[in-house]
C-alpha cells in the first residue's frame, strides 16, 4: 500500500530535538492554519506539526475515511502527542486506537464515540450525504454563502466573526469538503465504546461549557477511557479553543506539562 503523507508544517522546529511533537488536527471546513495562534503558543517549549485533514486545505485531494485517516496521520507525523478537534479529534481517535504505539498522549475537543443507535446513526449518515451532494453542487463559489450558513449553526454560537478564520476556511474546495462528510462525517464513526478500554496512554478530553451534547460525549468518553481527565472551558461552546483561546491554552500547556514522560 502507498503511504499516503497529509500535508503538514511544522512550527517550533528549532526544538524537533527536545522529542516527539505534538500533533494538531483541524475540524471540518477549516485548515492546518486554523491552529496559527495557539501553535505558536505551545510550540514555545515543544515542536508543534499543524496538519490538514484528508479533503482539506493541502490534503483536499485526499479520500480517506476515519481509520484510513488515523493511519496517515499516524505515518505523516510519526510518534507523537496527538490533538484534533471535533471531525480532528475523530481522526486522532481512530489513530491512537490503531496505532497505540506511536501517540504517546491524546487530547480530544469536542469529540464523540460515535452514534450509538443505528437509527439515529442512519439519520445522521443521511443528512452527511444530503449536505455533501448540496457542497459539491454549489462548487467553490458557493463556499462563501455555505460558511456563512455553516457557522450561523448553533454549534457556533457565540463564535466571534474574527474568531471563525473564514478566510482561512476559502483555502479549502467543494470537492474535498464533500469527499470529507463522506467519509468522515459522524454519521460514518462506528460506535467505539467497547474499544475505549484499549487506550492506555493519557488522555484529556475538553469540552466547551455552553456544548451541552460535547459535554455529555466526553463524559460518555471518560466512563470508557482508563485514567482519562475531562475538563470544561468555561463560557465557550463546540469551539471552545477560538472561543477562549487564553484559558484553553493554559489547560492544555498544563496537562501536557504534568503529565510529559519522565526522561529515559
Amino acid at each position: 500500500m502507498v503511504a499516503v503523507v497529509l500535508a503538514s508544517e511544522v512550527v517550533g522546529g528549532d526544538r524537533l530535538d527536545s522529542g516527539p511533537p505534538l500533533a494538531l488536527v483541524h475540524g471540518f471546513t477549516q485548515t492546518r492554519r486554523s491552529w496559527a495562534p495557539l501553535a505558536e503558543r505551545l510550540a514555545a517549549t515543544r515542536p508543534v506539526v499543524l496538519v490538514d485533514a484528508p479533503g482539506h486545505g493541502g490534503s483536499a485531494d485526499q479520500r480517506l475515511n476515519l481509520w484510513s485517516a488515523g493511519r496517515e496521520l499516524v505515518r505523516t507525523v510519526g510518534e507523537a502527542d496527538l490533538l484534533g478537534y471535533s471531525m480532528g479529534a475523530r481522526i486522532c481517535l481512530h489513530a491512537a486506537l490503531g496505532s497505540p504505539d506511536q501517540v504517546r498522549r491524546l487530547v480530544l475537543v469536542g469529540a464523540t464515540a460515535g452514534i450509538p443507535d443505528p437509527g439515529a446513526r442512519a439519520r445522521r449518515r443521511a443528512d452527511d450525504l444530503a449536505l455533501a451532494d448540496s457542497i459539491e453542487q454549489g462548487g467553490d463559489r458557493a463556499l462563501p454563502a455555505f460558511f456563512e450558513r455553516w457557522l450561523a449553526g448553533p454549534l457556533f454560537e457565540g463564535l466571534s466573526a474574527d474568531a471563525a478564520g473564514v478566510e482561512e476556511r476559502l483555502a479549502n474546495t467543494a470537492a474535498g469538503l464533500a469527499a470529507s462528510l463522506r467519509l468522515c462525517g459522524t454519521g460514518t464513526q462506528d460506535p467505539l465504546d467497547e474499544r475505549l478500554g484499549q487506550l492506555a496512554m493519557p488522555v484529556l478530553l475538553v469540552a466547551g461549557e455552553r456544548d451541552a451534547k460535547f459535554r455529555a460525549e466526553a463524559e460518555r468518553l471518560a466512563a470508557g477511557i482508563p485514567g482519562a481527565e475531562t475538563v470544561v472551558v468555561e463560557d465557550a461552546g463546540h469551539a471552545c479553543h477560538l472561543e477562549q483561546p487564553d484559558a484553553f491554552f493554559h489547560l492544555v500547556d498544563a496537562w501536557l506539562t504534568r503529565t510529559a514522560p519522565a526522561p529515559a
